[in-house]
C-alpha cells in the first residue's frame, strides 16, 4: 500500500531530508510588518534574524485548511492510497486543527492526522518514523504516535521576551528575572512550553542541555538533533558534545529553525531533541 507522509514547515528537517524520504512539507505563514511570506519557502532563518535585529514586527499563522486540502488531493491523485499528516502541537498552533478540517473535507477514510505534541525535530522524528514504518497507513500512524511519545525536547533562549510576546510560555513567565546573565532553560511537556531551571551563562546552559539529553536518552540507540537560530558555532559545539557523551548516537543532526519557531524564541536559541530508540 502506498502512503504519503505530510508534515509542516516547523519540523525543520535538515536540508534534503524531505526529498529523500518523500515527505510533503506544508509551509506555515509569516508576516513581517504585515507583508505575508511562507516559512521556509521565501522567508528563512537569515531573513528572520535580520528582521528581528531591525525590530520589525514578525507574526505567524497556520496554513489554511484549503492549502492542506490541496496537498492531500494532489497526493491522492498521484496514487497514494493513504495519507498520514503529522503536525506540531495543537497547543502551540492551529495547524493540527486545519489539517483535521482538510482531512474531513477531502477523504477522512484515507487521511490520518497526528498531533506530535512537539515541534522542530520532535515533529520531524515522528514524520520520519512514519516513513520508516512502510506503506501501510495504520502502521505509519502508529509509528508516528509512538515516536512522538518518546521524544524529549530541551532548549535555552537568550531572553524570554519573544516567547512572552507571542503568548507561548504560559507558566514559563515565572522564570523572568532581572539579572541579564540569566539564561532560561525550558522544555516541551505534553505539547506545551514549560520552564525547567535558570543558569547564569550560555556555557553552563550548553552543559545542562548535554546532561538533560544524556538522562533522557538512556543507554541504547538514540536519535539526536540540535536546533539553533543565528548560532551555528554554538550548535556545532553542542552537537559534538552530544555525540561524545551519548554512545548510542548515530550522528547528531543540526538544523537552523525558521521563522515560525524563531520568531517566538529569538536569535541565539539553542535546543536539543532526543528520540530514545531512534527512528526504527
Amino acid at each position: 500500500m502506498s502512503t504519503t507522509i505530510v508534515t509542516d514547515s516547523t519540523a525543520y528537517l535538515p536540508e534534503g531530508f524531505a526529498e529523500r524520504h518523500g515527505v510533503r512539507v506544508v509551509p506555515l505563514h509569516v508576516a513581517v510588518d504585515g507583508r505575508s511570506r511562507l516559512d521556509g519557502v521565501d522567508f528563512g532563518p537569515a531573513e528572520l534574524a535580520a528582521a528581528l535585529g531591525e525590530h520589525r514586527r514578525v507574526t505567524t499563522s497556520r496554513p489554511t485548511p484549503g492549502e492542506l486540502a490541496e496537498v492531500y488531493r494532489s497526493a491522492l491523485a498521484q496514487g497514494a492510497e493513504g495519507i498520514v499528516s503529522v503536525h506540531l502541537s495543537r497547543d502551540l498552533s492551529g495547524t493540527w486543527e486545519a489539517a483535521r478540517l482538510a482531512a474531513e473535507e477531502v477523504d477522512p477514510s484515507r487521511i490520518r492526522v497526528v498531533d506530535s505534541r512537539a515541534t522542530g525535530m520532535g515533529l520531524g522524528f515522528a514524520a520520519l518514523a512514519a516513513c520508516a514504518a512502510g506503506g501501510d497507513a495504520a502502521r505509519a500512524e502508529e509509528a508516528a504516535v509512538a515516536a512522538a511519545a518518546r521524544v524529549r525536547m530541551f532548549f535555552c533562549v537568550e531572553t524570554l521576551d519573544h516567547l512572552r510576546r507571542g503568548g507561548r510560555i504560559g507558566a514559563a513567565a515565572a522564570l523572568v528575572g532581572t539579572a541579564l546573565a540569566v539564561k532560561p532553560l525550558l522544555h516541551v511537556d505534553d505539547g506545551r512550553i514549560v520552564p525547567l531551571e535558570k543558569v547564569r551563562t550560555m556555557g553552563r546552559a550548553i552543559g545542562r542541555l548535554v546532561d538533560l539529553a544524556a538522562s533522557a536518552a538512556g543507554s541504547g540507540p538514540v536519535g539526536l538533533a540540535v536546533h539553533h537560530l543565528a548560532a551555528p558555532e554554538r550548535a556545532a559545539e553542542l552537537a559534538t558534545l552530544l555525540d561524545e557523551r551519548l554512545p548510542g548516537s548515530t550522528g547528531c543532526l543540526i538544523s537552523e529553525v525558521g521563522a515560525v519557531i524563531g520568531a517566538h524564541t529569538g536569535p541565539g536559541v539553542l535546543g536539543v531533541v532526543v528520540l530514545p530508540g531512534g527512528v526504527s
